[in-house]
């Protein structure tokens, strides 16, 4: 099979100094703390989401930096310039919402459009405007449609091009995908990511989705009870996650709880595991085992062994369950095939050590 060749992609240049600069913002309702001490840059170009369970504060600091909401300390600067005091009119900024917003007695070209009439562009320059946007989103055929006539899809990428069209410094995506169906969502994500860098702006997105994050995003900030537990990159909070909560936030893991030693682990009922960290001997800590990191094996070869009780078939891979002696939930691993093992099978498993990872127990 011959493979083509493939175009080097132009990476984007961004400039030392981030962008956005939050420092040290807190957020209370009452007596309740939605944000605590929250610090964070985000840089030209980047596609940034804010991750996290209902109630983490997300969409709170997205709205303080919008503008619709005041920190009560901190501050968030834009290109260098505080925005803290700044009314939500006066900020480089613009924000889509979940609901979309359309007006449903006008066309999708108005629609676009409204944002730059109401901002007195002229006439002339405000259709060409329009006319970029719309292909870029793929609506040039629908420019004459009301929302009434569109898909949920085709909805989404108005709301998208009015909100681009002004070309703010920074966009706001407030939970973008949630009013679609999967298939769509899907395709949107995909999308998004590719309008992103065709229009070479900042986006920012809320969402509690972590596939919709991990397959968009450059970077993410995982929140957590208005905290950040942690900020990298989609793979990094994947392969390395730095705390419990993240751990079992993103994606699947398996979670043994133990005490670390000198040498790693150890694990009540499976012994110790030689893999690194910097947790004081004797504190509580978690290993943290992704189920494409267990590895069925023979029993001569077997760190442990159990017996299925479960198995999913996904398609290209297959999720196993295995039931192992003195541990409360079973031990799931991912295989790359459809009838490795059945229910009832004793099968011997081992750990992929150099992957696993070792966090603290703050519960332990």
């Amino acid at each position: 099979m011959t493979i083509p060749a493939v175009t080097p992609v132009t990476p984007v240049t961004r400039s030392a100094a981030p962008l956005l600069d939050i420092q040290g913002v807190n957020h209370s309702y009452g007596s309740v703390a939605a944000l605590k001490d929250i610090s964070l840059s985000i840089a030209d170009n980047e596609f940034f989401a804010l991750l996290g369970p209902s109630g983490c504060g997300k969409t709170t600091l997205l709205r303080s930096i919008a503008g619709f909401e005041t920190p009560t300390h901190g501050a968030i600067l834009l290109d260098g310039v505080d925005l803290t005091t700044l009314p939500a009119h006066k900020r480089p900024v613009n924000m889509m919402f979940q609901s979309y917003a359309l007006f449903p007695h006008m066309s999708v070209e108005k629609n676009v459009a409204y944002g730059l009439e109401s901002e007195g562009v002229p006439r002339a320059e405000s259709r060409r405007r329009v006319g970029e946007i719309l292909e870029i989103v793929g609506l040039t055929d629908m420019a004459q449609r009301r929302p009434a006539k569109l898909s949920g899809g085709q909805r989404q990428r108005v709301a998208l091009a009015r909100a681009i069209v002004k070309r703010p410094r920074l966009l706001l995506l407030d939970e973008p995908l949630s009013a679609l169906d999967r298939k769509v969502r899907a395709e949107m994500q995909l999308e998004l990511k590719r309008m992103q860098h065709e229009v070479g702006m900042t986006f920012v997105v809320v969402t509690h989705d972590q596939e919709e994050a991990m397959s968009m995003a450059d970077r993410i900030a995982v929140l957590n009870q208005g905290r950040v537990e942690q900020l990298d990159t989609p793979l990094g909070l994947y392969s390395r996650p730095a705390t419990r909560f993240v751990a079992s936030f993103i994606g699947s893991a398996n979670l043994f709880d133990g005490r670390a030693t000198t040498d790693g682990i150890d694990v009540p009922g499976l012994g110790t595991f030689a893999v690194p960290s910097e947790l004081p001997s004797g504190s509580s800590a978690t290993l943290v085992v992704r189920p494409e990191d267990v590895v069925l094996v023979g029993p001569s070869e077997a760190t442990m062994s159990g017996i299925v009780v479960d198995t999913f078939f996904l398609g290209g891979s297959s999720t196993v369950s295995i039931e192992v002696p003195g541990q409360e939930h079973p031990i799931n691993c991912t295989v790359h095939a459809a009838n490795v093992a059945s229910y009832g099978d004793r099968v011997g498993l081992k750990f992929d050590l150099p992957r696993c990872v070792v966090v603290a127990n703050p519960g332990g």
